[in-house]
């Protein structure tokens, strides 16, 4: 596969080029080689490199949580202990945020009911509610 450009995986891979430099900048990607006009030049193991990150970001793994598991995943003789742990520990923030969202979904629903478009500002009991 020939080099590409900036531009080019941003294509590839559906990563905005700003997101590109910010991901090389936090040091997810490492710095590309340059061409003799001083591009960038992209090979295929930072097209797949991007796509892992890119699939993590997806899941909400936080940039740091990526960054260790890029490392992990690099030492390929290693136990896969490390993985699993960092999985089941981003499963249960996953499994409380969706809690915490079927709760605001029941008070939003409930606050819905109370008022039901009619009225005015003045007597809303929503606007009510949400106030300090």
């Amino acid at each position: 596969m020939k080099s590409l450009s900036i531009g080019d995986l941003a294509k590839a891979t559906g990563v905005k080029v700003v997101t590109i430099r910010y991901y090389e900048q936090a040091g997810l990607i490492p710095p590309p080689l340059r061409t003799e006009g001083n591009y960038r030049a992209y090979t295929a193991d930072d097209v797949r490199r991007l796509q892992f990150v890119r699939r993590l970001r997806a899941l909400g793994f936080t940039l740091d949580q990526i960054r260790d598991l890029l490392l992990l995943s690099s030492e390929k003789n290693q136990a896969c202990n490390a993985v699993d742990r960092m999985t089941k520990r981003h499963l249960k923030e996953v499994q409380q945020k969706l809690h915490d969202l079927q709760l605001l979904a029941s008070e939003l629903e409930r606050l819905s009911q109370c008022c039901q478009g009619k009225g005015r500002i003045a007597e809303c009991r929503i606007i009510e509610a949400l106030a300090p």
